[in-house]
């Protein structure tokens, strides 16, 4: 295979890609074609390409469609290759395309990871600066008391 239809290949499942994605959100919105093209700002048959993987589309549809859909931008453009994942965002790619949310509970746990990342961060500092903490070794250790009960005073009549 040459390296021109190893590109286009590669174009193709990307397009193919986007395209089922973009379908699988759109019936989760339970939102028609029609209707998603018309909130997209595209023709009927040009979203009905994209879905299909017969075309590719650019930056700017795909902001318009996540738009319409109520879905981040930054989650089409990487499944459709035009960004690269990057490892340390796992979890918010995960958060920000998860379709059984919200988009205001996305924010509020986007908030709390990205606070207990920092957390974490800070308290790695404080850890690598604090002392060692003392050794129990040269403390004797005390035997334990035994209860004493007090001598019963049973007297005889």
């Amino acid at each position: 295979m040459s390296q021109d239809e190893n590109l286009a290949a590669v174009v193709s499942n990307a397009a193919s890609d986007i395209g089922s994605f973009i379908r699988s959100q759109r019936e989760a919105a339970q939102v028609s074609v029609r209707q998603l093209a018309e909130k997209a700002g595209v023709s009927n048959p040009y979203l009905s390409q994209i879905e299909r993987g017969l075309r590719k589309p650019s930056a700017d549809v795909l902001k318009e469609i996540a738009k319409a859909l109520r879905v981040s931008a930054e989650v089409l453009y990487l499944r459709a290759g035009i960004l690269e994942p990057t490892e340390g965002n796992r979890v918010r790619d995960a958060i920000v395309g998860d379709t059984a949310i919200t988009e205001r509970q996305k924010q509020v746990l986007l908030d709390i990871y990205t606070s207990f990342c920092q957390q974490n961060e800070g308290s790695e500092d404080t850890a690598e600066a604090a002392p060692a903490p003392a050794s129990q070794e040269s403390v004797p250790e005390t035997p334990p008391e035994t209860p004493q009960t007090p001598p019963s005073s049973t007297a005889s009549i």
